[in-house]
């Protein structure tokens, strides 16, 4: 499924975006009926709106013939979702074992600071999200983080500021 252009929720709930609307009813058309449909149709709908505002929750309940509350509990319990706007980059920092001894609280406290966000949290302009993540798979070089699909080893803290630029500036990602 193509990616659209996330939304602006206004009131927090209000999202003004029809052909998101429509995007999701035919994912819902698509699922009806199947069992085991709720992750992939929750998947698809974080892939359209950029996360899963109550709105989108109740809809997708609605249209699988779901209790809200069943929907809200899958969405508040899988890390993959999320219900508030995250930013055009996902950062995540690795604070498994390997990477923790070797530096990666320091490369998270730096991301925290020269971002202005705690871990979980989006900039104001929705250009980055942070997060923390337990293992990426790579101890051998760590510290890891990831920026969306890119991942980088061996960070240092004094070269996260021309990283970052990076992705500011588009000649990344």
């Amino acid at each position: 499924m193509q990616k659209v252009q996330m939304c602006e929720c206004v009131g927090g709930e209000e999202i003004e975006a029809p052909e998101l609307w429509a995007a999701l009813e035919r994912v819902l058309e698509e699922h009806q009926g199947k069992p085991g449909a709720l992750i992939r149709v929750l998947q698809k709908a974080q892939d359209l709106f950029g996360y899963l505002p109550r709105a989108v929750q109740e809809r997708v309940a609605a249209g699988l013939g779901l209790p809200a509350s069943e929907v809200f509990g899958v969405v508040s319990f899988y890390s993959y979702f999320t219900m508030a706007p995250r930013g055009k980059h996902t950062i995540r920092v690795c604070q498994g074992t390997a990477c923790y001894v070797r530096g990666g609280k320091q490369v998270l406290d730096h991301l925290r600071a020269g971002l202005g966000v705690e871990v979980g949290s989006t900039t104001e302009d929705r250009t980055f999200s942070l997060e923390v993540v337990r293992c990426v798979g790579a101890c051998g070089l760590a510290p890891v983080l990831t920026v969306g699909d890119d991942i980088y080893r061996r960070v240092k803290a004094g070269r996260l500021g021309e990283l970052l630029a990076k992705y500011r500036n588009g000649d990344a990602g």
